[in-house]
């Protein structure tokens, strides 16, 4: 059964620093702080549908930087529903330096088993850029603690921060690895109205990724992710009324199918490349789960227009017999399957 998740943000509260990028309001499309009733009734208006399963999910990075009084004000609502079997799962986001010994005991005594941490660099040059106000270290002994309590662990990144290259990326990306949490999420940056980021933009004194970088950086970070079985469950900030009004977002890596794209960019090279290596021309058929058409065929049908250079006329055809995720190339003598989330290759004959 599928878990919806019931949100309950808290945009700016607790949060000691206002980072370049931030404006919560925005991002979340709520300004008000909430209150224990205010997630009590929205724990009942959602569960009134059954035989679904719910989570209760407190996004808005600072949670455990709020008092110590309304984090259990909010969480009770929360502790009686998972008590009830209303909800299945509490989790929550907060920043690395938030965490210590006493704020994970409050977690476990509510029913937390989840926590994410709003880490978006591990090169301390970047994150000081931003102005997070922790370090890479932060994260180290935050995920350290987490691991130690039994939580499972979420991490978020924000390629395309100022005085982030391909060099801080990548060792970015292999820094979470070896961390091994047990899920990432991927928001490359955008430049929102009435943020630090903004006059920077407007001075000259930084440069946006364009969406194409951020598809390419984002696809790098998914790719080893999911090769070391790392689960990437968001690329993309999620679309709301405030970021698709026109007026919000001025620059940087805003699109709604930001996860498509991204999927399509990791699959289409995966296949080009077993073609480029296998050398073959004329006649070949890709076949895909029919749950992978859009990632097989890509982005507006992107990955069908292969080079002309490969000589090779394609047929794709959908074959449920294939799981998901796989995706076979015939030629006349050869069938291999590539196996995208690992990238491994497995010829079959």
């Amino acid at each position: 059964m599928k878990t919806s998740i019931i949100p309950v943000f808290i945009p700016h509260l607790g949060c000691p620093h206002r980072c370049v990028f931030c404006d919560q309001h925005t991002v979340t499309g709520q300004a008000e702080v909430p209150t224990g009733a205010d997630t009590a009734q929205k724990i009942a208006t959602y569960t009134r549908k059954k035989g679904a399963a719910y989570e209760v999910a407190f996004y808005g990075g600072s949670f455990t930087a709020v008092s110590a009084t309304l984090q259990e004000e909010l969480l009770q609502p929360a502790y009686e529903a998972l008590q009830n079997g209303l909800v299945s799962a509490i989790r929550c986001s907060t920043r690395p330096d938030c965490i210590d010994d006493e704020v994970l005991n409050r977690l476990k005594r509510y029913g937390v088993r989840t926590v994410e941490l709003g880490v978006q660099s591990m090169d301390d040059r970047v994150l000081q850029a931003a102005k997070r106000g922790h370090t890479s270290e932060d994260v180290y002994r935050a995920v350290s603690l987490l691991k130690k309590s039994g939580f499972t662990i979420g991490l978020q990144l924000m390629p395309g921060l100022p005085g982030e290259d391909w060099t801080s990326l990548t060792a970015t990306t292999e820094a979470v690895c070896n961390l091994e949490p047990d899920f990432t999420r991927i928001y490359p940056v955008v430049v929102i109205a009435n943020t630090e980021l903004e006059d920077m933009y407007r001075r000259g004194h930084y440069e946006p990724l364009t969406i194409d970088e951020a598809v390419r950086r984002s696809a790098y970070m998914k790719e080893l992710f999911l090769r070391h079985h790392i689960p990437c469950i968001r690329t993309g900030l999620q679309s709301t009324a405030d970021l698709d009004d026109g007026l919000q977002v001025l620059a940087g890596a805003y699109a709604p199918a930001m996860g498509d794209m991204v999927d399509s960019l990791r699959y289409g090279r995966q296949i080009r490349f077993l073609l480029e290596d296998l050398g073959h021309t004329g006649r070949v058929t890709i076949r895909y789960n029919r749950r992978d058409t859009s990632r097989t065929r890509g982005y507006k049908n992107e990955n069908m227009k292969l080079p002309a250079t490969f000589k090779i006329v394609a047929a794709w055809q959908e074959d449920n017999s294939l799981p998901e995720g796989t995706v076979r190339v015939e030629t006349d003598c050869q069938v291999w399957d590539i196996h995208t989330n690992t990238g491994e290759r497995i010829q079959r004959s």
